[in-house]
């Protein structure tokens, strides 16, 4: 089996270097129960497609220095479309089996790749978010995105009948038979949501596990901001007002 991580990039200079580093460095190899009870290491391959959304700090730079590189895919956007896009454009050059979102900062760490991945390969999900609100070890959070985070997670709850901790969260693994029935159009800060409210109204259930979280600072780069949220609502409330279809079906 393939896993394609998806990695949208904008003007990351100062951590993509070491972020496509470690998501290259850790092994992908599972530990997964198999038949009568004996454990089975599974081992996947891995191909990583970044998509540059416009970057202007010399991202776009180092990234052209891969071209070539048998293990990583490179495009480029001419133009900031926002992260929806870029994961859009990833997406329809993924050839994995299974597919996981990571973004090009350092607060989501690879090594937590096998844990997300075991529920799937023993046949228990086909979606797996990783919570940074299960008990994983957690940079301390702003107090404040931390209430917007969890209050956008209860109304995604309320609004589609589930239980998550983490609506948010950049670690949304899933399969190829999954992706294959969505129809992402929100450009920038609308995926979470969006993605999130077309697998629960195909009606699959979200498996979620503990992961660990290195929050950055302003000061370091981080983007998202309380204005946001507002996109976040509006998105799981059109979704819920008009339900969904899937291409196929349409």
């Amino acid at each position: 089996m393939k896993l394609s991580i998806i990695m949208p990039v904008y003007n990351e200079m100062a951590t993509i270097r070491e972020i496509v580093a470690r998501v290259r460095a850790v092994p992908l190899r599972v530990t997964i129960w198999g038949g009568e009870a004996r454990e089975v290491t599974v081992e996947l391959e891995r191909e990583v497609v970044i998509v540059d959304d416009g970057s202007t700090d010399g991202t776009r730079d180092y990234l052209d220095t891969l071209r070539g590189d048998e293990e990583v895919r490179v495009i480029f956007h001419e133009h900031n479309q926002g992260k929806g896009a870029a994961v859009r454009t990833a997406l329809r050059a993924a050839t994995g089996d299974l597919m996981i979102i990571q973004d090009a900062d350092l607060e989501y760490d690879p090594r937590d790749y096998p844990v997300l991945l075991q529920p799937v390969l023993e046949g228990r999900a086909e979606v797996v978010y990783g919570s940074r609100f299960r008990g994983g070890p957690t940079k301390a959070m702003f107090f404040w995105h931390m209430l917007g985070n969890r209050l956008l997670t209860l109304a995604t709850n309320v609004l589609y009948d589930t239980i998550l901790t983490d609506m948010e969260t950049c670690y949304k693994l899933f399969t190829r038979r999954v992706a294959e029935q969505l129809d992402l159009r929100a450009p920038g800060w609308g995926f979470d949501p969006e993605i999130t409210a077309q697998i629960l109204l195909l009606g699959y259930r979200i498996y979620e596990v503990p992961i660990s979280y290195n929050g950055r600072e302003f000061t370091e780069g981080k983007k998202i901001s309380w204005r946001d949220g507002f996109t976040v609502l509006k998105t799981l409330l059109a979704y819920r007002l008009r339900g969904y279809r899937p291409p196929q079906q349409r």
